[in-house]
C-alpha cells in the first residue's frame, strides 16, 4: 500500500515578549491527523527571518509534501485571515527572535515580486462562513516573518510539481487579549475547527468558488 500523501503544516514559536504563539498551540494538535486523505505532519518554524528560511527548506526536502500550510498570528485582527498573496520584501518594524530586523530586503534575491496562494482560497473562506467562523481573504500578509515563510513556501513550491501551498493568520488566542483593551480573540476550538475545514478543502479542491471578497482599501 502507498504512503499516504502528507501535509505539512507549519506553526510559530513565541515573539514580541509572549509566552505563547496560538499559531503552533493549533498547529501541533494537528499532528499525525488524517485529513481528505493526507496525513498531517505539524513543525514548528522559529520566528526568526534566516532560521525559518533554513529549517523551512529542510522540511520541504525531508518530508515532500503535497500541499504546505503555513499559520501565523496577526493580533489586532478579528477574523482568520486566508492570504491571498505573499511579498518579496522584509520590512521589520521589530527586531526577530535571533534580533535580526531586515529593513527593505528581498526574501529571495531576484526571486517574483510576488505569490499568490495556489490553495482554493475562496472556497475556504465559503466553507468557513457556511460554519458561522469569522474569516476573510486578507491581501497583505505584512512584511514580517509571517510574510517571509509564506513567500518561501510557494517559493519551495513552484519548484516541485504539483505542489501547493498557502498561508493564514489567526487572531490573538482569549488568554492574550485580556492585556489589550477590546482586542478581538479566537478561542482554540475555533481554530482547530477552522484549520481542519480548510485542509478539507484544499485537498478536495484544485480549482476555486469564484465570487467577491475583495477589500475597498
Amino acid at each position: 500500500m502507498s504512503e499516504q500523501p502528507r501535509i505539512l503544516l507549519t506553526g510559530f514559536t513565541p515573539f514580541g515578549g509572549e509566552d505563547i504563539n496560538p499559531s503552533w498551540e493549533a498547529v501541533r494538535v494537528l499532528d499525525g491527523k488524517h485529513i481528505g486523505g493526507h496525513r498531517v505532519i505539524s513543525r514548528v518554524l522559529p520566528t526568526a527571518f534566516a532560521q525559518s528560511q533554513r529549517e523551512l527548506a529542510m522540511m520541504m526536502d525531508e518530508l515532500a509534501p503535497a500541499i504546505v500550510l503555513g499559520v501565523g498570528q496577526a493580533g489586532g485582527r478579528s477574523r482568520l485571515s486566508i492570504e491571498r498573496v505573499a511579498i518579496n520584501v522584509q520590512d521589520a518594524r521589530m527586531a526577530d527572535n535571533s534580533g535580526a530586523q531586515p529593513i527593505d530586503e528581498a526574501v529571495v534575491v531576484e526571486g517574483p515580486a510576488a505569490y499568490f496562494s495556489t490553495l482554493p482560497i475562496k472556497a475556504m473562506l465559503k466553507a468557513l462562513l457556511a460554519e458561522r467562523l469569522p474569516a476573510e481573504i486578507s491581501n497583505t500578509a505584512g512584511t514580517f516573518v509571517c510574510n517571509h515563510v509564506a513567500y518561501l513556501m510557494l517559493h519551495l513550491a513552484a519548484k516541485r510539481p504539483g505542489v501547493r501551498a498557502g498561508f493564514i493568520h489567526i487572531p490573538y488566542s482569549p488568554s492574550q487579549a485580556v492585556r489589550f483593551p477590546n482586542a478581538p480573540s479566537m478561542g482554540g476550538e475555533d481554530v482547530l475547527r477552522a484549520l481542519s475545514i480548510v485542509l478539507e478543502i484544499a485537498t478536495a479542491r484544485r480549482d476555486d468558488d469564484r465570487f467577491g471578497a475583495g477589500t475597498l482599501d
